[in-house]
């Protein structure tokens, strides 16, 4: 990541911006997903090696490459690389974010025709071209036998892109679904137990679908605390939860009566026993199955931490669990830095204090912004006057919400220059309306697509 692509006009003028540009770039950097492919797949000849499990090529006829997600471009690019000609065919889905991701790509692994062909989706509410692409896969895996080799590819953005609705659920009824739980501020894991339940890939479906093949799946972690069953919603792997599960969250968030009948139907049928739970950590389909984490956002932190160190900072990584209301989580860190202001608590100045995870917006207002621009207008009034102290939000994806953010920059002296401009961080917050307030300041990050995804980041300075 180039460090120039996260500069603001605060960062620009500031005499730390550079260092710190260079920090959050080399957390960025530590989880670029071809990387991260390449430091696990290896082959040597007719020898695949994932992390340190050896497969022998000559056992399989066919080999293919599928899976979904926003890093699922690189990760595509870096399995043909390994893979070579051992590679029969593939099919990743992809967010459509930008241009490149508009039409279909194709990636050629090394001295073969063979293509992982590259289809673009809507994220996060998933669209027909989605579930199109989806049955492609389907299609690709319906005559697998055990002489065949499935490597599966999934990042964050999995849950959306690989989408192919049970029996009985349309697209629409996803939608409608989606669109009520992103609202009521549910969270991931929440959301995709949900999902696992309505859709035939979710869940371990993937797996079920390739059997009897051996499946190897490289997973770039979006999920905190890197649950294997959530991330994508666990295409590749046993599910822990169960239809009950799924009609639990709809209870909690008051929600059955407000989503579409059809889901809950489902959901109620397989409470009864009249449907198949997704298959669990017992279930036969798994005995050929290999998963392995190749990123996550303690990965990306941890890069951080040692790049901060090397700028001359005290570096302390306070958490990679962060959840909870973003304005609740905005404010704990301007506290901190108001404490690390008064006190040199919780490390000495120069500090930068870095926190990963993933919080959530419940939406009060009819605003434009996104989780990572929430949690910096919620800190904006309460680092107010501080000298040297900034908070920098990042999502790592290089998108936040539905807009081209990644994040935003706070310092002492926002509260005063968004005065000068009439603008009021009380009521855009009141409105969920964080993209325009920091866009009016010129203090957005705009990295555009960084084709990872690994949480958010929160950089604390006080300098």
């Amino acid at each position: 990541m180039d460090p120039q692509r996260l500069l603001t006009t605060t960062l620009r003028a500031a005499p730390w911006g550079a260092s710190v540009t260079r920090i959050l770039a080399a957390a960025l950097d530590a989880v670029e997903p071809a990387a991260a492919v390449q430091r696990h797949l290896r082959r040597e000849q007719m020898r695949l090696t994932l992390a340190e499990h050896a497969y022998d090529l000559q056992h399989y006829e066919r080999v293919f490459v599928v899976g979904a997600g926003k890093a699922g471009a690189p990760m595509a690019r870096a399995a043909a690389t390994v893979l070579g000609s051992a590679l029969t065919a593939g099919i990743i889905i992809v967010k459509d974010s930008n241009q490149v991701y508009q039409t279909v790509q194709t990636y050629t692994g090394q001295d073969c025709g063979a293509r992982i062909t590259c289809y673009p989706a809507r994220h996060p509410l998933p669209d027909e071209r989605g579930v199109a692409a989806t049955q492609r896969i389907a299609d690709l895996l319906a005559d697998t036998t055990a002489r065949d080799l499935v490597l599966v590819l999934i990042s964050g953005g999995g849950s959306a892109l690989l989408t192919l609705p049970a029996p009985g659920i349309s697209l629409a009824d996803l939608e409608a679904l989606t669109s009520a739980l992103l609202s009521c501020g549910a969270s991931i894991n929440e959301i995709n137990c949900l999902r696992k339940h309505l859709d035939l890939v979710k869940g371990g479906g993937l797996a079920r679908l390739a059997e009897p093949a051996t499946v190897l799946t490289l997973i770039l972690s979006d999920v905190v605390g890197s649950p294997l069953d959530v991330i994508a919603s666990g295409p590749t792997v046993p599910d822990s939860t169960s239809f009950a599960d799924a009609y639990r969250v709809l209870e909690r968030y008051h929600l059955v009566n407000h989503v579409p009948p059809s889901v809950v139907e489902r959901l109620r049928a397989g409470i009864r026993g009249e449907i198949a739970d997704t298959p669990g950590l017992d279930d036969p389909v798994f005995a050929r199955v290999q998963n392995v984490l190749v990123g996550n956002n303690p990965q990306a932190a941890t890069a951080a931490l040692l790049a901060a160190r090397s700028e001359g900072l005290n570096p302390l990584l306070l958490t990679t669990f962060a959840q909870g209301e973003a304005r609740i989580v905005g404010r704990l860190l301007a506290a901190i830095g108001r404490e690390l202001v008064a006190t040199n608590q919780p490390v000495h100045r120069p500090a930068c204090i870095i926190v990963g995870g993933e919080t959530t917006v419940t939406l009060r207002g009819h605003g434009m912004g996104g989780r990572n621009q929430e949690l910096a207008l919620a800190a904006v009034r309460d680092l107010a006057g501080l000298p040297d102290v900034a908070l920098i939000t990042l999502a790592t994806d290089g998108g936040d919400g539905p807009t081209d953010a990644a994040g935003a920059v706070v310092t002492g002296e926002t509260l005063a220059r968004a005065h000068a401009l009439g603008l009021d961080p009380d009521a855009a917050l009141a409105n969920n309306d964080a993209y325009p307030f920091f866009a009016a300041l010129d203090d957005l990050l705009r990295p555009g697509p960084t084709e990872t995804n690994v949480n958010d980041l929160a950089f604390l300075f006080a300098l």
